[in-house]
């Protein structure tokens, strides 16, 4: 459980973050890029040391964490730049609605049991994250890019979709426990990595320079981060046989608390539809849990 609370409260702080870096006028991609490297030194901490070998090319998860890598990057890109535009509450909401895709698969893959209490909860839980994001509001989001704008929840949507259920995949086919940090480092240093390859196109083409301000915004990232993923993972194993129900529980839980802290602190305010999607999320969490 208390892997579960870790997951849904550093992840949260993610989303939250980039409201705060916007404010502070910190380029979103160098502290992205500060933020996985923090991420590679936070996991070698813990792990005692730098884990990523020779023999860590012949490991057969190595492919996964490429691709992995990759998407961390992107689909960072695409929280920061959805928060910053539309919002933590809708930015959240595209992120861990795509709780379909993750449960889907593991019904698919795993042949675990999908009850009518189970489809049930998921049904509540989509109709409670809509009630909780509404907005009544009719303000248009001023963007040069105008409607275009609405596509990045889109994308953001399927990407962590399938990016929680490749974590899902890698965890349950390679993963024995030993190896969880050793995986997630790689993954967390590709990222690294493809973001510095980013950035630094960037920074040749003189369309930006290196800031203080977004090393230490990607220090005060990376941490939380890195242990949103390995709490995620933990979360994972510890449920292994249930993740259809732990996936959703834990992303319901991730929009809630982002969208409370949102209205207490950054001034997002909920309308009555928004509490009424927070009271059914109650209801969506219990049927998913015990059904």
């Amino acid at each position: 459980m208390l892997y579960l609370i870790g997951s849904i409260i550093f992840t949260s702080w993610l989303t939250l973050s980039f409201k705060v870096i916007e404010k502070f006028g910190i380029n979103n991609l160098q502290a992205i890029v500060f933020n996985y490297f923090t991420c590679v030194v936070t996991g070698s901490v813990i792990n005692g040391s730098f884990p990523v070998q020779k023999s860590t090319l012949t490991e057969p998860w190595f492919p996964w964490t490429l691709v992995m890598g990759i998407m961390f990057v992107l689909l960072f890109n695409l929280v920061a730049l959805t928060t910053q535009r539309l919002g933590v509450a809708i930015s959240s909401v595209a992120y861990k609605l795509s709780l379909i895709i993750p449960y889907l698969f593991s019904i698919y893959l795993y042949n675990e049991k999908s009850t009518l209490l189970k489809t049930a909860g998921i049904g509540l839980a989509l109709a409670a994250v809509f009630l909780t994001c509404y907005r009544t509001s009719k303000k248009k989001v001023q963007d040069p890019s105008g409607f275009l704008i609405w596509f990045l929840p889109v994308v953001l949507f399927f990407g962590s979709g399938f990016l929680d259920t490749m974590i899902k995949y890698v965890e349950q086919s390679f993963m024995s426990g030993s190896n969880n940090n050793y995986y997630l480092i790689t993954a967390f240093l590709v990222a690294a990595l493809a973001g510095t390859v980013l950035l630094g196109v960037q920074l040749l083409q003189k369309k930006q320079r290196l800031s203080g301000k977004a090393a230490l915004a990607g220090l005060a990232i990376g941490v939380p981060n890195y242990f949103s993923i390995w709490c995620l993972v933990k979360v994972l194993k510890e449920y292994g046989e249930n993740s259809s129900a732990i996936i959703p529980i834990n992303n319901m839980g991730i929009v809630l608390f982002s969208s409370v802290i949102a209205f207490l602190f950054l001034r997002e305010r909920l309308s009555v539809l928004n509490w009424m999607g927070i009271a059914l999320s109650l209801g969506a969490i219990a049927l998913i849990a015990y059904g």
